[in-house]
């Protein structure tokens, strides 16, 4: 029978120089207590040490939880992540050169684990041709110390491939909700599925340990099988977490509409005021036509499903988080990669299958800085890191692409007043740059793909035509010169058929979004003439 061990029991069968894999979202599947009692225990005693971690996308809350924990010189000798701004400590010590760090793209860290497992050589995909990630740029490499390539170029069928290979992992750091005395897993009331299956089956087939947290043990032979998410045969041990560090998102400790157990009234649902990014929100549902399935990055393009919710459609479109919700109303940034009142919720790296494939209509991602290129940056901004979680995979293949965001950031005030715009104070920094810092998104991959590209402002609307950033929309009360171009730190191609943003989108009720969706399938101008196609169905 799997065994309940301690926290500290569990810290001490991490040996030096082990491979780590953690899920975990926000604090969704992310065990706590264990990566809680590894920190104490190398404060303690100075060990283990120098370890490589892996985990796919953000694991803390922002502050102190999560791999903040693991945040200290010589705990980490090679971070491979998706997100580190999730945990401050550890974004500090990528920064400060005090781990090797490589950033891949989230779901390309999902489907390693099943390449892993099955002893296959590791992944090969497109994802990330063309931008930081690619060996020709940088090669996913966050930090000074990180001079091993691990990811190369191949050709395959005549086509250029990316190949991440796999390597071994020594420990697995799950989560669930109970498990019984034999390991037998259960994740009802996580909000996410995440990847815990294809962790647990490639530490086990690489014959490490696989250390659980739950909420509580039940006697072996008493679970629904049908709610077994994990298979006591690959849990080597349980550790019953307190509920101070079982919590279903960073910012809830439980909430059933996440996790299925009720429905929530989406009147419940805040919304927003009216403000810049209500309107860059309203412009960005008026691409979205009814049936789409889409998915919304965090911030700004969260406020695309509360729009749509205020609307009174939510039931028009199919709202996805890559973490692996379907259906609902995607929560915002504290709750980010939940759901309320979701249809289904499946497992991280089956999401990103789909998404990889072609399966999104319509995304919306956020967007820091942009170039003349059509190039996008949300990675790392100097020397701070972020990390491109799956902004990879979900803007590269994406049939239409929206980045959303204001035109200028740090103290922007604007006045949205009787249909009109006007800009009370300026921000302080530009975002529109003559050559972003990092390329997170590669503008001229997606123009020699065809792939339809927006760049959505509350003052201006672009789009990716011909390779060039095209300024095709001003706003009601923005002045061209005053209010736009001289916030570029280039000079875009202006459309001959430049038109002004619908007035209903800068006054209190507007209403018109029904209209918008059942209109179909929005005309646009695409980055060629070439239609975009990442596979071969």
């Amino acid at each position: 029978m799997t065994k309940v061990i301690t926290p500290d029991e569990a810290a001490d069968l991490i040996g030096v120089g082990d491979t780590v894999a953690v899920s975990g979202f926000g604090l969704a599947c992310v065990n706590e207590e264990v990566l809680i009692a590894v920190e104490r225990r190398f404060l303690d005693t100075a060990g283990p040490r120098d370890l490589t971690v892996v985990h796919a996308t953000a694991v803390g809350d922002r502050r102190d939880k999560g791999m903040s924990h693991w945040g200290h010189q010589g705990l980490i000798k090679r971070w491979i992540g998706g997100i580190a701004i999730a945990s401050p400590r550890l974004a500090k010590l990528i920064e400060s050169d005090g781990c090797e760090a490589y950033n891949l793209p989230q779901g390309v860290i999902t489907q390693l684990y099943r390449e892993i497992a099955a002893k296959r050589p590791g992944v090969i995909t497109k994802i990330g041709l063309g931008t930081f990630v690619d060996p020709r740029v940088e090669g996913g490499k966050m930090s000074p110390s990180a001079v091993e390539d691990i990811i190369s170029v191949i050709e395959l069928a005549g086509e250029e491939w990316l190949f991440y290979p796999s390597f071994p992992i020594n420990v697995g750091l799950i989560r669930g909700t109970v498990a019984d005395e034999r390991g037998n897993l259960t994740l009802s009331k996580e909000g996410l599925k995440m990847e815990v299956l294809p962790i647990a089956q490639a530490v086990h087939n690489c014959g490490g340990i696989v250390i659980a947290q739950v909420e509580s043990v039940a006697a072996a032979g008493t679970l629904d099988p049908n709610d077994v998410k994990v298979p006591g045969i690959l849990v080597d041990y349980l550790v019953v977490s307190r509920p101070e560090n079982h919590f279903q998102t960073e910012n809830t400790s439980y909430n059933p509409a996440f996790s299925g157990q009720l429905r929530a009234p989406l009147s419940s649902v805040t919304s927003i005021p009216l403000n810049e990014r209500k309107i860059i929100a309203r412009r960005c549902a008026m691409e979205l036509s009814a049936g789409a399935v889409l998915n919304l990055g965090v911030g700004i393009p969260c406020d695309v499903g509360a729009v749509v919710a205020e609307e009174g459609l939510s039931d028009q479109v199919m709202l996805t988080t890559e973490a692996g919700a379907v259906g609902g109303v995607p929560a915002g940034l504290r709750d980010f990669g939940h759901a309320y009142n979701p249809e289904a919720l499946i497992d991280h790296h089956s999401q990103f299958d789909f998404y990889d494939g072609g399966g999104l209509d319509v995304s919306v991602l956020g967007l820091a800085q942009a170039d003349a290129a059509g190039n996008v940056n949300v990675s790392k901004f100097g020397s701070r890191v972020a990390g491109c979680g799956g902004f990879i995979n979900i803007s590269q293949t994406s049939k239409k692409l929206i980045f959303a965001g204001t035109l200028t950031a740090g103290g922007l005030e604007v006045l949205v007043s009787d249909g009109t715009l006007k800009i009370v104070t300026e921000g302080r920094a530009r975002k529109f740059l003559r050559q972003v810092e990092q390329i997170t998104f590669s503008g001229t991959y997606a123009a020699s793909r065809g792939q339809t590209v927006l760049y959505v402002t509350e003052r201006a609307v672009f789009r990716l035509i011909d390779g060039r950033v095209t300024l095709v929309e001003i706003a009601p009360g923005i002045d061209l010169d005053r209010d736009v171009l001289a916030h570029l730190d280039f000079v875009p191609a202006i459309s001959p058929e430049l038109t002004t943003m619908p007035e209903g989108l800068f006054r209190d009720r507007w209403g018109q979004l029904a209209d918008s969706l059942a209109a179909g399938p929005k005309e646009t101008s695409p980055a060629t003439s070439e239609p975009a196609s990442e596979g071969r169905c």
